[in-house]
């Protein structure tokens, strides 16, 4: 393992005024450097999901419209809202509710590229941005309608989700949980950051309001 050591050092010199010693004090700092880099962690990461945050969203948001600038490609953002999901939660209580958004976040991330950011943008809400699309709007839809397809098609399988009783006895809970997703594709600079994220929502709420378990774009 990696351990990380602080030092800092001195000249003993002689009668004559003559370097003839070094002496070299260390010490291990790993435990602070540890500390460090989780309260970095949890200022861009969600604690339940591990997921960026919206703060860390808007950084890789804002990667992405510079790259899309320097190659003229569009990219995309979706957003997603879990679509019964606050049944779950009164039924059987938040832990088992923070079990599925835990494998929800898996599941989207098992259909994006690794350049590619899920980030949890609040509750059960997800957004993901898609980067380095085509040049040409329509080949962009079909790119991104099918890896939100992908997603759509994922979290609508059922989830098995194993709790732990008060007695100490293991259960399952299985649910069946869909999503509604809005799409909104970006170029360029042609667009403020808050401006893909409502526009992408709008496209969300479109596809809640025509029978949820659906994609939408935003026109």
């Amino acid at each position: 393992s990696i351990r990380y050591m602080e030092s800092c050092g001195g000249l003993i010199k002689n009668s004559q005024g003559q370097a003839s010693h070094v002496i070299v004090v260390s010490r291990d700092i790993t435990e602070r450097k540890q500390a460090e880099e989780e309260i970095r962690n949890l200022a861009f990461h969600d604690a339940l999901t591990k997921l960026p945050n919206r703060r860390l969203l808007n950084d890789r948001l804002a990667q992405i419209m510079a790259a899309s600038k320097r190659s003229g490609c569009y990219g995309a953002l979706m957003f997603l809202d879990m679509d019964n999901f606050k049944p779950l939660n009164d039924r059987h209580g938040h832990d088992v509710g923070d079990l599925l958004l835990v494998e929800a976040a898996r599941r989207i991330n098992s259909c994006v590229r690794g350049a590619d950011t899920v980030a949890r943008f609040g509750g059960d809400e997800f957004v993901v941005i898609l980067g380095g699309l085509d040049v040409g709007r329509v080949k962009s839809i079909a790119q991104a309608g099918i890896v939100a397809e992908k997603i759509r098609a994922i979290l609508a399988e059922p989830y098995v989700l194993a709790t732990q009783q008060e007695s100490g006895a293991e259960s399952t809970v299985e649910y069946r949980c869909t999503s509604s997703i809005g799409v909104a594709l970006f170029l360029d600079h042609e667009s403020r950051p808050e401006d893909i994220l409502k526009r992408a929502d709008m496209a969300m709420y479109q596809a809640k309001n025509g029978g949820r378990n659906l994609i939408c774009f935003y026109e």
